[in-house]
């Protein structure tokens, strides 16, 4: 690997971290902000402001590295990111730092899906499928690290320095970028979409505003208020593919869900993402709940995801070469729905290693299947095109996890209203029988994509 190559590898893995550990290193902090600033209505804000802006935003950073390179885009993310970050550590109230950290979102909403960008613009595929294991390891290492440096920040400095951390670290990045990443550009007239963008944001954000309003892992309350604002959400997404149809140069074009491959990528991507998030939210809810155990025992039970799956992306990057990525999404969406099963199957009465097993399992099928998708759909699509191709493919994950807290929240919601004894309990092997349903969803799905994907070879 040539040394530039090898220094943008190094900065793009620590912005992967950077923000694989902003997504883990707060949920430790939650008590002592909560203590300090007050507002406690506003706590499962802090993290859905992040999440829903992170989606809105990821798709059109996608289309405008596209148009404008992916060098100024990232950099422009970063930035964003570096400055929310400071703001969130100078933070005053609870509704600053939800703001704040909103803010944060958008700048995070660039740098995931610019760096899997860039990984596929300056890599082969065989490259790419050995690296996907690398960046698949820094979450595995962020949500081992995240939790004890959240704790760290807290116990012995304070909880500030949890956001104030990301400057440093951040900035290190942007230097490496700015010094080893040359992209050659070739200039011409670019038509930007502002009123597909405009009524992307407005479509989606509503929707998933909607969704989240009920509280992280709740569910949305199916009021007439709750089933208005989603009607207007799918009026304005009608308008936008309208819009889109029309448009010279289309935030989202169309022509991309003629292909097989991207299709039914997002949707399985959308399925599974849906799993991955109900596990994260009810697991340690059974394992504090039902089993009895201190919440710092639930979050070391769900290490082993982190361990499985970058392991799978790495053996799956292999095996992707030689077999093809067909073969390994479907191990990786089998392995799915084994664990799932076995998860879906457990009781009061089942062992205590039961659960860190089957999610080490649940995370080799996404290591396996994510994996595979990405480095696939990346390869089908040239330069002018795979940064809307990856950022739709991150959004869709983001839509599945969102869609999905809310599903599993209303399921659980009246699993608790239905049982009077036994209701945690209960409600939560609902979700879980749910789980196995959706992930069974994604199988059939990953059945759908074309054997072989297509190979884009091009300059810029």
């Amino acid at each position: 690997m040539q040394d530039p190559r090898r220094n943008v590898l190094v900065a793009l893995l620590v912005a992967t971290f950077l923000t694989a550990l902003d997504t883990t290193v707060v949920s430790t902090a939650t008590p002592v902000i909560v203590r300090d600033l007050g507002q406690s209505q506003y706590l499962s804000w802090i993290f859905s402001s992040y999440l829903l802006t992170t989606a809105v935003t990821t798709p059109i950073y996608g289309k405008l590295a596209d148009l404008f390179g992916r060098k100024r885009v990232f950099l422009a993310g970063s930035a964003i990111f570096i400055i929310a970050s400071l703001l969130c550590g100078l933070s005053g109230s609870m509704l600053q730092l939800m703001i704040y950290r909103a803010l944060q979102g958008i700048g995070a909403g660039a740098i995931m899906p610019i760096t899997m960008t860039i990984l596929g613009d300056i890599f082969n595929q065989e490259e790419r499928a050995k690296i996907m294991g690398l960046i698949s390891m820094m979450w595995g290492v962020a949500a081992i690290v995240g939790p004890l440096v959240g704790g760290f920040f807290v116990d012995y400095i304070s909880w500030h320095w949890i956001f104030l951390i990301n400057i440093p670290v951040g900035i290190a990045s942007m230097l490496l970028i700015i010094r080893y990443f040359q992209e050659k550009l070739v200039k011409r007239k670019v038509h930007i979409d502002y009123l597909g963008a405009i009524f992307f944001t407005l479509s989606v954000g509503l929707f998933l505003y909607t969704l989240l309003s009920g509280g992280e892992g709740r569910g949305v309350t199916l009021d007439a208020s709750s089933l208005t604002m989603l009607a207007i959400s799918i009026v304005l997404f009608i308008v936008f593919l309208s819009i889109e149809r029309r448009a010279k140069e289309p935030m989202l074009p169309l022509s991309l869900y003629k292909s097989k491959l991207n299709l039914y990528s997002q949707a399985t991507g959308f399925a599974l993402s849906a799993v991955l998030i109900g596990a994260g939210a009810y697991l340690p809810m059974w394992i504090q709940s039902v089993q009895g155990h201190s919440a710092t025992f639930a979050g070391f039970s769900l290490l082993p995801e982190s361990i499985g799956w970058p392991i799978a992306a790495s053996l799956g990057g292999r095996l992707l070469i030689k077999r093809g990525y067909k073969i390994v999404t479907l191990i990786g969406t089998i392995l799915l729905v084994l664990s799932s099963i076995w998860i879906a199957t457990i009781t009061p009465a089942t062992p205590e290693w039961v659960i860190p097993v089957a999610i080490f399992f649940l995370g080799m099928g996404f290591g396996f299947s994510f994996t595979a998708m990405t480095i696939a759909v990346q390869s089908s699509v040239g330069w002018q095109q795979r940064g809307v191709a990856t950022g739709g493919l991150q959004f869709m994950r983001t839509m599945g996890q969102t869609v999905g807290v809310a599903v599993l929240g209303v399921w659980f919601n009246h699993a608790l209203l239905t049982n009077a004894s036994g209701a945690m309990a209960q409600g939560l092997m609902g979700v879980f029988v749910l789980m196995l349903v959706t992930a069974v969803i994604g199988f059939v799905l990953s059945l759908c994509l074309p054997k072989h994907a297509p190979q884009v070879v091009e300059g810029k």
